[in-house]
């Protein structure tokens, strides 16, 4: 399934360490030749400081060659740096552990209060220069693969600085980061929150630096939306759901960006609690339409299948594609029985909204069950849902109740979200007013300089 692999298009927005985890992932599940990983791994070390890493690799790839001289020079090089920078930023760090300092300084995590660094200032000396190297300490300790530490000395360091400091964003970005690859999903939860609401709230940076934040922004999501138990909600709500202009803003920069991550926000809609499905299935499916000429595959095609152009059939065919696509995906073969799950129930619903009277035998077909599971699956799925429904066992029928809306909840689902989208229009055209007449210049200055921007230490 070689061509539905989007690692290509998503490790564009990927710092270099964040792709590992995906390499590795393509290594086991043998989609590509394995000395072109290990090729793509040992490209990217090169930019770091795991030298030791990239040795293992270089051996794998000529197993009958001696270590590259230029490497075990550059290790040495690496040792000596490391060993200046700590040496430089340990005061800081020993007084930070302090009983008075550790007090004040988690006090302060929050604020943007200054006593923290004024405290260790006069009572220990530190110079704000010596704050800087922190932040230098941090990247290089990143660099080396040491994420624990990296993050520990981010966390110190957005602590003890305001929050428009010079280095804050790559701090944010660093921070995330590591928590990611440490696959701490609470504290990496938490740090997408504060990453997101610094990029909303900078009101300096072009329409077009804004826009290149927004996606890496909304590729670095995955990691935590796919892993934290909040995560798929949270990432519908991001583009679907919100109350606020940013879910406009950020749809418009999947459009506008990546219309390749159709595929998680079509997944996250499908495993969505069924209560929250009927509204967003229908502004889904109108992105889904809007963007088929930039960005198709089985989980996308599915959805069209089904609510389109009400093909079952194709729909079965598409069904059985998304195993494939979901078990070779790494963001997304974690919940492929949820995935499946849900399909069905997509398909199940949309049949009997059709068909008053169904045999089981067809919709065993439908859902690639047997009967026997059909029947159970059918039965499980009244009681726990409530439908209006009934099971006639010795004709094989399914039996549909009559679901009529009264008039008044007719009024009610159609004015629904009238007054947010108002709003949200309103909101559109006082924006458009303010940033048009300097876009087209900000847009030629700044291209060439953002578009491959690595949001981290930038």
């Amino acid at each position: 399934m070689a061509e539905y692999d989007l690692t290509a298009k998503l490790g564009r927005y990927f710092d270099r360490h964040l792709v590992f985890p995906l390499l590795e992932f393509l290594t086991d599940r043998n989609i590509f030749d394995e000395k072109e990983i290990l090729q793509a791994k040992y490209n990217l070390l090169q930019h770091t400081t795991m030298v030791d890493f990239q040795l293992d690799i270089y051996k794998k790839l000529h197993p009958e060659d001696e270590e590259p001289k230029e490497l075990i020079d550059k290790r040495e090089g690496i040792v000596a740096r490391f060993n200046e920078l700590s040496e430089a930023v340990q005061p800081l760090l020993d007084a930070a552990v302090t009983e008075d300092a550790a007090r004040l300084i988690e006090h302060q995590r929050n604020s943007d209060s200054m006593l923290a660094l004024d405290f260790l200032q006069k009572k220990f000396n530190i110079e704000r220069s010596m704050v800087d190297d922190l932040h230098t300490f941090a990247r290089y300790v990143y660099d080396c693969g040491d994420y624990s530490r990296a993050a520990a000395n981010l966390g110190l360091y957005r602590a003890l600085v305001p929050h428009n400091d010079k280095n804050m964003m790559s701090c944010l970005w660093g921070k995330l980061a590591s928590e990611i690859l440490m696959q701490r999903w609470d504290e990496a939860y938490d740090d997408l929150n504060h990453l997101k609401l610094a990029i909303e709230s900078n009101n300096n940076r072009s329409p077009l630096d804004l826009l290149h934040q927004r996606t890496w922004f909304i590729h670095w999501s995955l990691f935590v939306y796919f892993n934290h138990p909040e995560g798929r909600d949270d990432l519908v709500q991001l583009f679907l759901n919100s109350t606020t202009n940013q879910a406009n803003t950020y749809l418009n920069t999947l459009q506008t960006t990546a219309p390749h991550l159709l595929r998680y926000l079509s997944a996250a809609v499908i495993i969505n609690p069924r209560k929250k499905n009927e509204r967003t299935l229908k502004e889904l499916l109108k992105v889904i339409r809007q963007e088929s000429y930039a960005y198709r595959d089985p989980i996308t095609e599915f959805l069209e299948c089904l609510y389109v152009h009400f093909d079952f059939d194709n729909a079965q065919k598409k069904l059985r594609d998304c195993t494939a696509v979901l078990n070779n995906d790494f963001f997304l073969i974690g919940c492929s029985e949820e995935f499946m799950e849900n399909a069905r129930l997509l398909i199940f619903e949309t049949f009997c909204r059709i068909h008053h009277r169904i045999t089981i035998d067809l919709l065993a077909d439908k859902l690639n069950m047997s009967s026997e599971e059909a029947e159970r699956w059918i039965v499980n799925l009244i009681r726990n849902a409530n439908l209006d429904a009934k099971i006639d066992s010795q004709e094989g029928l399914v039996v549909m109740g009559s679901q009529i809306l009264s008039p008044y909840q007719t009024i009610i689902e159609k004015t629904k979200n009238l007054f947010n989208r108002t709003q949200s229009l309103v909101h559109n055209s006082e924006r458009r007013k303010d940033t048009n007449a300097n876009w087209h210049n900000q847009q030629s200055q700044q291209s060439q300089t953002n578009s491959g921007m690595n949001p981290i230490f930038e």
